[in-house]
């Protein structure tokens, strides 16, 4: 009987060694994507699941990415962070700790990047957030100095809030403008407080400064006092399954004056969602897919061959994400956590499908220009660029 127990033993200890050969990763490159596929914005989440997996079988599919003497092949590891900063933190940790990634892409809102991006430097390991403009993603939070490991593949806040302060002031003419954003959202509270500073110290004036917190649904309160201001346009720093119903209950209201709006609008389903309450708005954003390179047109006739869809700024800018993780990885020449950090910031230059990107030495945060696109007609076009 112990005999037959001990060969019992031997047998489950083999059986779990041939296991083990059998999921062999030593030709892999693991990268991790923690994208909003459930929650708030899952269209969002969708965009960068997509231009994740099509950027990881682009290399595959030519065999896998050449380091040094060997070729590896890329296995993408995505978690859902459904909608919630927790998630995102635990879902970050996971990917270092358990599953061994060597970078991690993703999340894309910036209430979602912050706490992964903590989890990310303080595990040393290299997260590029695509989307998350908001300044704090990539500096310490305690120092304010810029995070070692911490990347971003899009233009700053401080940037976009500029631009579009300048251009309702110098492109629209509009002098008196109103401002409702979410307070409980780094994104929109920091963009807001940029917009205000910007288009009062170039001569234009803020008449109403109106804040709700996220999933709110009823903005009428808000939308009252903005209407009692008398703007000449009203600033909408918001998220595309946000700012239909904030129009919508604006216009029922009698509010007439043009809306402009963030990158956070550049999502088809702000379209569906809003349909001709929405024409002829502008917003900011990160490239236009109808005044495109010749590389930028390859990428989305090639993602629309896939997905059956225009690639929006989310798609992109993970695309971008991954070639910019790509570079590193050559130029590094080994799947290895620091190398691939240190190569990553050394990109003085890196030509993606949403323009050049230039990083300053010891910054995350790359240089590059921003568009302006005019809804018109259900479709985004191009209208104008802002160059840093």
């Amino acid at each position: 009987m112990k005999k037959s127990a001990i060969f019992i033993v031997l047998l489950v200890i083999l059986s779990l060694g041939i296991c083990g050969c059998g999921k062999d990763d030593s030709s892999q490159i693991k990268i991790g994507v923690i994208a909003e596929l459930t929650g708030d914005i899952p269209a969002v989440g969708a965009s960068c699941k997509n231009a994740a997996e099509m950027a990881a079988a682009e290399i595959n599919d030519a065999g896998g990415i050449q380091l040094a003497e060997k070729k590896y092949k890329i296995k993408l590891i995505i978690e859902d962070n459904a909608g919630k900063a927790d998630q995102s933190a635990s879902s970050a940790q996971k990917l270092i700790t358990q599953q061994k990634v060597t970078a991690i892409v993703g999340p894309n809102a910036s209430r979602y990047a912050l706490p992964a991006a903590e989890i990310a430097e303080s595990g040393k390991v290299v997260l590029i957030t695509p989307w998350s403009t908001a300044p704090k993603a990539t500096l310490d939070s305690k120092t304010g100095a810029s995070k070692k490991y911490v990347f971003r593949a899009c233009f700053i806040d401080p940037f976009q809030g500029g631009v579009l302060a300048k251009f309702a002031l110098d492109n629209l003419h509009l002098k008196k403008a109103a401002v409702l954003y979410d307070v409980a959202s780094e994104y929109n509270k920091g963009i807001a407080e940029i917009f205000r500073e910007v288009y009062e110290k170039n001569g234009g004036k803020v008449v109403a400064f109106e804040t709700y917190t996220t999933n709110d649904k009823d903005f009428s309160s808000q939308l009252t006092k903005i209407k009692k201001a008398a703007p000449d346009v009203i600033f909408l720093p918001n998220y595309y399954s946000e700012v239909p119903l904030q129009i919508q209950q604006a216009k029922r209201l009698g509010i007439t004056v043009p809306f402009i709006g963030s990158d956070s609008w550049g999502s088809e389903e702000l379209i569906k969602l809003c349909g001709k309450d929405c024409n002829d708005y502008y917003f900011s954003t990160h490239y236009a897919a109808d005044a495109a390179t010749d590389a930028t047109k390859k990428f989305i006739a090639n993602y629309k061959s896939k997905y059956g869809t225009t690639p929006d700024d989310v798609a992109a800018l993970t695309y971008d994400s991954f070639g910019l993780l790509w570079q590193a990885l050559k130029t590094a020449g080994k799947n290895d956590r620091q190398a691939v950090r240190d190569a990553l910031a050394k990109i003085p230059l890196y030509g993606g499908v949403t323009g050049n990107m230039q990083f300053r030495e010891g910054s995350g945060d790359p240089v590059k220009s921003a568009v302006i696109l005019k809804i018109k007609d259900g479709k985004f076009t191009w209208f104008a660029n802002a160059k840093p």
